[in-house]
């Protein structure tokens, strides 16, 4: 599904990611980990092609992407949810989610009804500004443009900072359902393991910008916890 070879990416002088190469199966959930500045966002940035990379591959489905635009890789199937959310806070919850069916390779005009299923207090709250909303429903907001799309690959960015447990819980729910139900292949930046370890399958840990360990989640051990993740 997504196959990342041996790739460089730079900001400036200073190198960011090294000879990073990255596997991802057709339907699982990533689960990528490291200390803070290790390049874990500026990777998701490389897959959705916000940022360049030096040299090296990225694919979806078989394809090279690698110098394919940001807007043409959303078009290809990647939904990216960034740290933060970003979403446009004076504009209704519903005019949020109707940006992403421009960029919808199919042209469909209306926001597909599985969104407000699996988020209903988008559609409770589907003519509140953006802005109205709790960090939580915000989140939740980010996560249903981004499916807007009817993406292949969906890539989160610390989707439960910030957030409430009761709506952590739901993120993960959703995130477990879009793996078994619909075949929805994820990628996400996680800091909390807990979290981590009931929604992935697999695990890859980043280390000033090397890819140290990677492997089934359950093989996440103690030790690798300790040399790679503590503070």
């Amino acid at each position: 599904m997504l196959k990342i070879d041996s790739i460089n990416q730079f900001y400036s002088q200073s190198h960011i990611l090294w000879d990073l190469s990255l596997e991802l199966k057709q339907g699982t959930c990533g689960t990528l980990l490291g200390r803070n500045g290790v390049g874990k966002t500026t990777l998701l940035k490389c897959i959705t092609g916000l940022l360049p990379v030096k040299d090296g591959q990225i694919a979806l489905d078989g394809k090279d992407i690698t110098r394919v635009s940001t807007e043409n890789r959303a078009r290809a199937g990647i939904g990216y949810v960034p740290q933060g959310r970003e979403i446009f806070p004076l504009l209704t919850v519903e005019e949020n989610l109707r940006i992403s069916l421009g960029a919808r390779s199919d042209r469909a005009r209306h926001i597909p009804r599985h969104i407000y299923d699996l988020f209903p207090v988008l559609k409770e709250m589907r003519n509140r500004r953006g802005g109205d909303l709790s960090g939580g429903q915000q989140q939740q907001l980010a996560i249903g443009r981004a499916l807007v799309l009817d993406p292949k690959l969906l890539i989160l960015d610390e989707p439960t900072e910030g957030i409430q447990p009761n709506i952590v819980r739901d993120i993960g729910n959703v995130i477990t359902k879009l793996n078994k139900e619909m075949g929805l292949t994820v990628l996400l930046v996680e800091q909390k393991l807990p979290f981590a370890r009931k929604v992935g399958h697999d695990f890859f840990i980043m280390e000033r910008g090397h890819l140290q360990a990677q492997g089934p989640i359950a093989d996440l051990s103690d030790s690798l916890v300790k040399q790679y993740l503590s503070v």
